[in-house]
Formats: structure tokens, sequence, C-alpha cells
């Protein structure tokens, strides 16, 4: 699987940080944790990193993942009774606007939960890319 070592880590990350704090806080306080995690881990974390939308050669949006690590894994966070459509077509978009091919979406809801999503780049030759 793409980048299992690097999603393990993460994953495991995910699941001290909600076993530490449990269910209940803002995704703002899990975020903020996970990031502390992370870099405590010694990997590359950047919060709030900016996705831009490209179309017909302009830039027609602009979004936030919650973590990009390594530069390789766009990780989305919710606090949600679980894990909708609407939160896996959002991480499948920030993924076709990118380069990175890995995706992690973390709910830390009343059971912590997660979805591993991979699009390759091989999928989205029409996009202009920018990590």
């Amino acid at each position: 699987m793409l980048h299992e070592a690097l999603t393990g880590q993460i994953l495991q990350a995910f699941y001290l940080v909600y076993n530490t704090l449990g269910y209940g806080f803002l995704e703002k306080v899990y975020e903020n944790a996970l990031l502390h995690e992370l870099r405590s881990s010694g990997l590359e974390v950047f919060p709030q990193h900016p996705i831009k939308v490209h179309y017909a050669g302009v830039i027609v949006g602009e979004y936030f993942a919650d973590l990009l690590v390594g530069g390789l894994v766009i990780v989305e966070l919710k606090v949600a009774e679980s894990i909708s459509q609407a939160h896996i077509s959002q991480l499948d978009n920030y993924l076709r606007a990118t380069a990175v091919e890995v995706g992690l979406l973390l709910n830390f809801g009343p059971e912590p939960d997660f979805k591993r999503r991979i699009l390759t780049n091989n999928k989205k030759p029409h996009l202009k890319m920018n990590p």
C-alpha cells in the first residue's frame, strides 16, 4: 500500500490522541494535539496547508487541508457521529487538486474511525499540480 509506513505512524498518533483526550472536543483541539504528536515523532507536518484548485489555467478556489504530513499524506480531521460521503468527497477533492496521492480522513467521533484514500497522479493529468 502506498506510503503504508507513514500512514501507520499517523494512525498510531491518531489513536494515541483519541485515547488520551477522548470524545467531545472541537476539531482544532484534536488538530493541535495530533500536530504535536506527529512532530514529536520527528515527522514534518504543515497545518492548514493551502490547496489551490486550478481550472483552465486559473485558480478557481483555495482550500486548506488540516495537515500535510511529510509532503506525502493529506490528513483531514472531523468530529462527527460518523464519517459521511461528504467527508470522503472532500478528501478526494483535495487529492484531485494536488500532487499528493494518499489521504487519511480521521474522525474523532464517539468511536474513533478513519478512511484511507489513494488517488494516483495518473488519474489526474489534466490538473496543474501543487504539493
